[in-house]
């Protein structure tokens, strides 16, 4: 048996807090994105991509909602670089400030729609297309 990696086990209940002890925008955001609300995409919150954790993810879509405070203005440049990181590993990020989701919502749920109709669905991405039968036949 593995013993508990201890810096792992910190990780996991720095994401635990984060998702118990989130901002009222993050809340707000959440209210909209839970139960496939969104594109009938599945949302899930603080989650591990790479050294970042993302406030919002859809697997499916391998889109990124940030909801950005007060305190990402002294932080533009490590937020650009953080998003061009996880462009390079072919995941889309979308940032909101925080007045965005509070004063507009539904603009902002708009905006994470018009980003997912924008962009293929996997199965176009790879060239597959829509299947041709539940059989696979094509008949």
């Amino acid at each position: 048996m593995r013993r508990p990696d201890p810096d792992r086990q910190e990780s996991l209940a720095r994401v635990r807090s984060m998702r118990h002890q989130a901002t009222e925008p993050e809340k707000r955001l959440w209210s909209k994105l839970r139960n496939r609300q969104v594109g009938n995409l599945k949302f899930r919150r603080q989650v591990w991509i790479g050294p970042f954790i993302a406030d919002f993810f859809s697997a499916e879509a391998r889109l990124l909602v940030e909801v950005d405070g007060d305190t990402h203005a002294d932080t533009e440049a490590r937020d650009q670089q953080r998003s061009a990181w996880l462009r390079s590993e072919g995941y889309r990020v979308l940032r909101f400030s925080n007045a965005d989701v509070m004063e507009n919502i539904e603009g902002v749920v708009e905006a994470i729609l018009a980003d997912i109709r924008s962009r293929p669905s996997p199965s176009q991405a790879s060239g597959l297309g829509p299947s041709l039968s539940p059989e696979g036949r094509g008949v």
